[in-house]
């Protein structure tokens, strides 16, 4: 094979790999903009919740729900961007205790 062969088949799978790459990347895209959706939809609902909330709160100021902590505000910070990373989890909180021998 001549060096000018290898340098087109060399060419033809760079080539196809930077294809592959691109219908990946439009695949997360994709994928991507399907679930900014999502977390659209669940904000908008989260935030017809919170306003359900506030409403049975001024109502009835008794019945305050015990999941809701204090100092919350529900309409400021709906807005945020959520940044979201995974972390290991914490290896003390899932290690087994080493058995004693008799």
């Amino acid at each position: 094979m001549s060096l000018q062969g290898i340098r087109m088949k060399k060419e033809q799978i760079l080539t196809d790999e930077i294809q592959e790459l691109s219908r990946r990347g439009n695949l997360i895209h994709q994928e991507n903009v399907e679930l900014y959706k999502k977390v659209n939809n669940i904000r908008e609902e989260n935030l017809e919740l919170c306003k359900k909330v506030r409403c049975t709160r001024h109502v009835n100021a008794e019945s305050i729900s015990p999941f809701i902590p204090f100092g919350t505000n529900f309409g400021e910070d709906l807005h945020v961007p959520i940044h979201l990373q995974l972390s290991q989890p914490d290896r003390q909180l899932y290690e087994t205790p080493a058995r004693e021998t008799d």
